[in-house]
Formats: structure tokens, C-alpha cells, sequence
């Protein structure tokens, strides 16, 4: 199994925690990390708000690939509809180009309406936006060359400097929380990307939708979704259930704030009709709802419970990746390297032993 270590630089539940002081912590993390045998590091892209705060995380990997020689670096994700398509393609070519092969680009379309707010966007266009940026940038790493002539993107033909040196393929990924970006997604021919946010049987039917797209676009078995969580990890299993309750519970929080999901616009915004859903659960479950409703999908606890959380997730849906987060909702930084090394110690190898899903559920 592919695992990499999810970067959230947040102080959304953190007393006076300054934003030099995250972005510490988490590069802390990331060396650790690197040292340790994750796959590859990840960040998120998100803007002027304590909920996350990387403005431009094609630079901060490129800052990470020469401090942690040793491991992939990657963008979970680059949010198209704010940014120059041709930029994206350019910063990611360059990205690639230095250190040698080991980027993996992730592009997303962006849900906060605060940060559409901000970058003077109407949320309405985002999907058209993705959709007409995404295959553009994919093309331009492919062949070298830049150009389009959609609502959005109208570029003239242009050839990228430094030209890209390999080949991406396997290494595109898409968030895939919608259905239609599932969709999305496959026609891209990407790795999907969800998050642990509700219990994954419910999961199932849409990682099995996007999976026959992905076959029926291209002919080939679809490449591993991958899955982002925040883990709490302890060797006291009623210790980390406590901790788990208020710092994944006030993760919770920080996305309940950031994203709005009380509020009512969902309702109005063009290609959001899953996350009006999302709402309306949240404003009937309320947060101690949501709350319960992510700890029955995200891992916590020791060692042993976390890998029988995984394996019964695999049962559910088939082989993954995974990206997990050490550090949120004020997770202090000692409960977050005990839980990363802890993890790297007793649980990585074992998920880096296991076989197919299939396979292991014919042996069991």
C-alpha cells in the first residue's frame, strides 16, 4: 500500500498559536516522515483563515523535495479555478524537473465560498472551470506544449520551459468528494481523492461508480483512490479515544466554520448538490452528530485497532492508498510526532506487507 502523510498547517484550535509556528510544526513532521518510510508528503491548497494556510503549495513542496531528498512530494490539491492554467502547468513542470520525478500533482475545484469570495470567483463556474483547466494542464505535461480555446482558458499555443522531462501517468490525482467530480475524475484518468468524513459503506457505491467510469473512458483498471484522514495514535486505547473526541471533534468544527455547512447557500450554487446534502445532515445531526459520524470513519486508537479499522475498510471498498494527517484541531505537537512515529513503527509496515484486497479476502 502507498501511504503518504497529509500537511493541513492549521491553528484553528490552537491557543496563540502563530502562523510561523505551524508552518514549523508541520515541516517538523514532514522530516520525520521522510525519515520514517511514508511514500510521499501532501498539502492542501487554502487561503486567509485559520482553518489551513498554504497559499501556494507547488512552492512549499518544492521547498520540501530539497529538505527531504528521499520521498515523494505532492498537492492534495491544487485548486484550479484560482490560478493561471498555464502557471499551474509551468510550476509543475519545474516542480518535477528538480526533484527528478518525484512530484505527484493533485487538483481540486474548491468549496469554501470565503476563498471564491476573496479571489473575486462565482463559485457557479468551478466545475466548468476544473473541467475545461484540468485536462489543458494534463495535455501541456504530456506534450510540452500549452493550449486551449474554452469558455475559460482561451491560450494560444505555447510550448512550456523546461520542457517536462517524464511521463505523468499514475501520477495525476483529482478530489473526487461530488459525484460529478467523480466523474470528473475518471475521464481524467486520475487517482480519486476523498476524505474520512462519514462511514465508507456509504462510500462504496460511489468508488465503485467511479472505478467502472475509469474503465469505461479508458480500458484499464483504474488506479487506487486514494484516502485522506486524521489519525490519532497511542498506545492507551481509552487515552486516544478522548483525544480523538476533541481534536478530530474539533476538526470537525474548523469545517463546519469554514466551509458553512449551517449556512443555506449550497442550496443556490451551480454543481454543489451533494454538499446541500452534506448540510442538511449537519444541520440535523448538528456537530456532536458529525462528530460521531467522522470517528466511525477515521482511524484512531492503538496500533492494533487502527489496522482492523483499515482492514474492515478495505472489505468495504476494495484496495486504496492512503494519506494520513497527524496534526489538527489543536493536536498538540507532542501528541502529533508520538502519533506519526507510532504509526510509522507498528502500523506502516504491516500495511506495506499487505497484497491485493481481493487476495487477502480469498486467504482469510
Amino acid at each position: 500500500m502507498d501511504v503518504g502523510m497529509m500537511m493541513v498547517f492549521a491553528s484553528y484550535g490552537w491557543d496563540g498559536c502563530s502562523d510561523s509556528r505551524v508552518w514549523d510544526e508541520e515541516i517538523r513532521l514532514a522530516r520525520i516522515a521522510a525519515e520514517s518510510g511514508f511514500d510521499c508528503l501532501w498539502s492542501a491548497e487554502h487561503h486567509f483563515n485559520d482553518y489551513s494556510f498554504v497559499p501556494d503549495n507547488i512552492q512549499l513542496m518544492t521547498h520540501l523535495a530539497a529538505l527531504c531528498p528521499d520521498i515523494d512530494v505532492g498537492t492534495a490539491a491544487v485548486i484550479l479555478p484560482w490560478h493561471d492554467s498555464l502557471r499551474v502547468a509551468e510550476n509543475a513542470a519545474v516542480l518535477d524537473l528538480l526533484s527528478k520525478g518525484r512530484f505527484r500533482l493533485g487538483m481540486g475545484r474548491g468549496l469554501a465560498r470565503r476563498e471564491f469570495a476573496a479571489f473575486r470567483l462565482s463559485m457557479d463556474e468551478s466545475r466548468e472551470r476544473f473541467d475545461e483547466a484540468a485536462p489543458m494542464i494534463i495535455e501541456a505535461l504530456r506534450t510540452g506544449f500549452m493550449e486551449g480555446d474554452g469558455k475559460f482558458y482561451r491560450q494560444p499555443r505555447v510550448e512550456l520551459r523546461p520542457r517536462p522531462q517524464r511521463s505523468f501517468d499514475g501520477r495525476i490525482y483529482a478530489v473526487a468528494s461530488s459525484e460529478d467530480s467523480v466523474t470528473s475524475a475518471a475521464r481524467l484518468g486520475a487517482h480519486m481523492v476523498m476524505f474520512a468524513d462519514r462511514p465508507w459503506e456509504l462510500r462504496a457505491p460511489v468508488i465503485e461508480r467511479g472505478r467502472a467510469l475509469h474503465r469505461q473512458y479508458h480500458g484499464t483498471e483504474p488506479p487506487p483512490v486514494m484516502l485522506t484522514e486524521f489519525c490519532v495514535c497511542g498506545s492507551d486505547l481509552a487515552a486516544t479515544e478522548r483525544e480523538a473526541r476533541q481534536y478530530q471533534g474539533k476538526f470537525v468544527e474548523s469545517n463546519f466554520h469554514h466551509y458553512e455547512f449551517l449556512g443555506e447557500h449550497f442550496q443556490t450554487v451551480k454543481g454543489y448538490d451533494s454538499y446541500q446534502q452534506k448540510a442538511e445532515i449537519a444541520r440535523q445531526s448538528g456537530l456532536e452528530g458529525a462528530v460521531a459520524g467522522f470517528m466511525q470513519a477515521a482511524s484512531w486508537g492503538t496500533p492494533d485497532r487502527i489496522l482492523r479499522g483499515l482492514e474492515a475498510r478495505r472489505q468495504a471498498i476494495g484496495d486504496f492508498a492512503l494519506n494520513v494527517a497527524f496534526r489538527f484541531g489543536g493536536t498538540p505537537f507532542e501528541v502529533a510526532e508520538r502519533g506519526l512515529r507510532l504509526f510509522a513503527k507498528e502500523v506502516l509496515p504491516v500495511l506495506k506487507s499487505w497484497g491485493p484486497a481481493g487476495a487477502g479476502r480469498a486467504a482469510a
